[in-house]
């Protein structure tokens, strides 16, 4: 199959926020709520703010009792055990276990730290880099992690479990959503094969992050993809000292909202977070921890503590606390020896709130790089686009400009009425001086017409535009067509469509993905293919 790649700015798709553009031009505002900026030249002096990484052992242990049970590919068990050696670090991605991987961006960011561990391991000699992908497990918004779309068709698990997702067991109702998707899927040339990958990983009784593991490890496992399950708690152990010193002086919350507050001069805010930035974890249950007064409360299972009391078990179950979005970012660079964090547009915003937090704990800040982003489109409906003479780049404008601008092109008719209003504009600035002359007070008379005939005018121009529309509706219908296969809902494809669909048609999927996304270079990446 012929791929072909082109690259655009990521302000030109107008689905960015202003915060992520202002990211990456380097804006001056933002410059404080970070330290390093996502480039080559700055790797070593984000090593050297993590040599002194004690964890290694640890890590290492837990990572492979996580693994074992799965067949492991070799680069994947030296990207491991490379864990141990003080020169190796790792580049790191993060997502919650939606089912099946869940929107096709998952694979676009593990990809992207794919591909920085790639470049840093050419260019830094006698350091060792290896890609991670840090999974959310302990997220308990079951409704945005339990469904998928493939081709527009929309699939969701209905279970009444609760708690973190990543806890909860494969069901039948699950295992029928397979049954569901293998109806569609099992017709295309590599369906059957992706259903018995799917069918491998989620298996009756198996815990969502355990599928999610097995499923990350069978299809990313030949690239070196370490998943890391931080439900757990020997991790949390290493992370107790933090959540101590939340609990003891909600450091964090202070730390951000002081942020917050010189961010929110210039963006809009992400994430506030709250006075303590904890849940209490055990079972099928994921509560918030508040204080009231000088006790700790968890109240949806009706538990109270001192700080004592707390603080024991802490020590004795460090796995019961999970940290919200605030913390979370905190706990996954106490395991890893990370100097840099892969995310979209969203974690972005929410990271650049945290630098004072990871400043509070002594973790040192990794440098933020935005994930990759992609339009896919097949060769067929690139062909359609192209007759319509337009290039995949145009169809991030709404459909109404691209109409407007394909009838103008294709009418003999005049539709534009841009010279009768640059006349109409002459006219009344030409009554204005006349009459100036002989009484002021009538020019706020004047103002008034001029304002209703340029109304006129484009009333008048949009009727004459939607007449002639009518002579192109099979055109329009085309374009409306293409418009809602590539930006589903208005929507990025990537933030709605699952890989499933690209994958089932052909395995080179993956392959066309990987040789098209950039390291540090960033761009949004539109694949013909």
């Amino acid at each position: 199959m012929d791929t072909h790649c082109s690259y655009i700015s990521y302000e030109s798709t107008g689905y960015f926020s202003k915060l992520v553009i202002d990211y990456l031009n380097n804006a001056e505002a933002l410059q404080p709520f970070y330290n390093l900026r996502p480039q080559l030249e700055n790797v070593p002096a984000a090593i050297s703010r993590k040599k002194d990484f004690g964890h290694r052992q640890v890590l290492v242990n837990e990572l492979q009792k996580q693994y074992e049970g799965l067949t492991v590919d070799d680069k994947t068990v030296a990207n491991i055990q490379s864990l141990l050696n003080e020169n190796t670090f790792t580049v790191t991605t993060a997502h919650q276990p939606n089912i099946f991987t869940g929107p096709l961006y998952v694979i676009y960011k593990i990809f992207h730290v794919i591909k920085i561990a790639e470049e840093l391991n050419a260019a830094e000699k006698g350091k060792h880099f290896v890609p991670v992908y840090f999974m959310g497990s302990e997220d308990a918004d079951l409704d945005e992690l339990n469904n998928i779309t493939i081709n527009q068709v929309k699939y969701a698990w209905q279970t009444k479990q609760t708690g973190a997702v990543g806890r909860m067991y494969v069901d039948k109702a699950l295992l029928q959503v397979l049954n569901e998707m293998e109806g569609q899927l099992s017709v295309l040339p590599h369906g059957r094969e992706l259903m018995g990958i799917f069918r491998a990983a989620y298996k009756e009784k198996s815990t969502i992050q355990q599928a999610t593991l097995h499923l990350l490890n069978a299809l990313f496992g030949g690239y070196g993809l370490v998943v890391l399950i931080p439900d757990n708690a020997a991790f949390k152990k290493l992370f107790q000292p933090v959540i101590e010193k939340e609990l003891k002086e909600q450091f964090s919350h202070k730390a951000v909202t002081e942020t917050i507050k010189k961010l929110s001069e210039h963006y809009k805010v992400q994430a506030r977070g709250r006075e303590i930035n904890l849940f209490y974890l055990t079972g099928d249950k994921r509560e918030r921890i508040e204080m009231e007064g000088e006790r700790f409360k968890v109240e949806g299972l009706r538990l109270v503590w001192s700080l004592e009391e707390i603080l024991k078990e802490l020590d004795e179950h460090p796995e019961r606390f999970s940290p919200n979005v605030i913390l979370r970012g905190a706990l996954q660079e106490t395991i890893l020896p990370n100097i840099i964090f892969a995310g979209g547009g969203g974690e972005l915003a929410y990271w650049l709130e945290l630098k004072a937090v990871f400043e509070a704990a002594a973790i040192p800040y990794p440098m933020l790089a935005l994930r990759n982003s992609f339009l896919l489109a097949d060769e067929k409906t690139a062909g359609k686009i192209s007759r319509m003479n337009f290039v995949m780049e145009d169809l991030f404008s709404d459909e109404h400009a691209l109409m407007k601008r394909f009838v103008q092109e294709h009418s003999s008719n005049v539709t534009s009425l841009e010279a009768e209003f640059t006349q109409t504009d002459l006219l009344y600035n030409e009554i204005s001086g006349i009459a100036s002359k002989i009484d002021s007070t009538l020019m706020q008379h004047i103002t008034a017409l001029k304002a209703k005939s340029l109304k006129g005018l484009a009333g008048l121009e949009k009727k004459m535009l939607r007449s002639e529309k009518r002579k192109y509706v099979t055109d329009q219908a085309q374009l409306q067509k293409i418009k809602k296969l590539l930006f589903p809902s208005n929507n990025l494809q990537e933030r709605v469509e699952n890989f499933s669909g690209f994958y089932a048609v052909s395995k080179s999927f993956f392959k066309d993905v990987y040789d098209a996304s950039k390291s540090f270079d960033a761009q949004f990446t539109i694949l013909v293919r």
